[in-house]
């Protein structure tokens, strides 16, 4: 991988270069894996215009990381530091020592501290904003990094499964919670792609629930929203089941409008494709049954290294799908008092040619009794 991280710096320095930037300083964690792999989250990608890079990290305090420190390669080498030093600030005054003028920052990702720490460190350097350039280049992803999040998606597939076939009545959100998150971990996954939610009963369908000592019972709905991370790449699935013999007619009409309104944008999901007229296939169809307002603000998201990437698939987002990029498509209704339905999938923008979109998360949408 060390040849594609090399070919990512490469268009970023190009790019930034003819924006008059002479050194760029990645502070993003995100970024500053998707430009050279595996790195602790403290540290910060210095890119510099002849092609000589710097990683910069407090390695021996990194307790958390798991992977070994990246080798030194033409290119990139690794730089150690100690003490309570900002590697972003040891960033700006190496660049500012090799002669770079303007060095461009990640505003978005610094505080104003931060920032003013940056500036105070290196006076004789302007300092400009890189803005979210790197998150452009994230949004179509290669297909080792598809590769990753169909891997990731099989592995959430595989314990929700597996949780299906166990006995569910009795037994706490917050328990059901914790073993997804173990099983995730037993079929390779680094970890949960997001806090693991399971809500039964009045808290199913409600985006984001937190699990609690709840335990499920006869008759309850039991929305799921999981996901893996592999190789640093996210996936998200949600479903909802009805815990008994057979659901009550109301939840059959509920989970089939969801279903409805899934399917109406998972078809929208075309390269062309405004960012907002996907949204609104799901949200005419939730507006037709009167409940439009039950809609979250997004009806989905793009996902890779962070669960919640561009685009943003809402109301007033702009901007096309391309091909390549892997999205949410997660709209839910939840009534007060009784309970909700979610169904989450992740796919990736395909052509009608190649067949159009991949469903990347394949768990049945049949409405399950269990």
């Amino acid at each position: 991988m060390s040849e594609v991280h090399a070919a990512r710096r490469s268009r970023l320095r190009a790019r930034c270069s003819a924006a008059g930037s002479t050194a760029l300083v990645v502070s993003r964690p995100a970024n500053v894996r998707y430009l050279v792999g595996a790195a602790p989250a403290d540290a910060v990608l210095l890119v510099g215009r002849s092609g000589d890079d710097v990683l910069l990290s407090h390695w021996e305090a990194a307790d958390a990381f798991a992977e070994p420190r990246p080798a030194d390669t033409e290119g990139l080498r690794t730089e150690v530091l100690h003490g309570e030093s900002d590697p972003a600030t040891a960033a700006v005054a190496m660049a500012m020592k090799a002669g770079a003028d303007t060095v461009a920052v990640e505003e978005h990702h610094l505080t104003v501290a931060r920032h003013r720490a940056l500036a105070a460190g290196a006076p004789g350097v302007r300092l400009t904003d890189l803005g979210r350039v790197v998150e452009e280049h994230r949004l179509v992803k290669d297909e080792d990094e598809i590769a990753a999040l169909r891997i990731a998606a099989e592995i959430t597939d595989r314990a929700l499964g597996e949780l299906l076939e166990s006995i569910l009545v009795g037994r706490t959100e917050r328990h059901l919670a914790l073993e997804l998150e173990r099983r995730l971990v037993d079929h390779g996954a680094d970890g949960p792609a997001f806090a693991t939610s399971v809500a039964t009963g009045s808290h199913s369908g409600v985006a984001g629930h937190r699990p609690t000592d709840r335990r499920v019972e006869e008759g309850d709905f039991l929305s799921v929203c999981l996901g893996a991370r592999f190789r640093g790449y996210r996936c998200r699935i949600g479903r909802t089941f009805v815990i008994g013999s057979s659901p009550a007619d109301w939840q059959i009409e509920l989970y089939d409008l969801v279903f409805a309104a899934q399917r109406a944008a998972r078809e929208a999901l075309l390269p062309g494709a405004e960012y907002h007229a996907v949204d609104r296939a799901a949200r005419t169809v939730l507006e037709a049954a009167g409940h439009g307002s039950a809609l979250g603000p997004a009806t989905g998201h793009g996902v890779g290294l962070e669960i919640g990437e561009d685009p943003r698939l809402s109301p007033a987002a702009m901007g096309r799908l391309g091909p390549c990029v892997p999205v949410t498509v997660e709209p839910g209704v939840h009534l007060p008092g009784r309970g909700g339905v979610r169904i989450d999938d992740t796919l990736v923008v395909r052509s009608p040619a190649d067949g159009g979109p991949e469903l990347l998360t394949i768990t049945t949408k049949e409405l399950l009794a269990l």
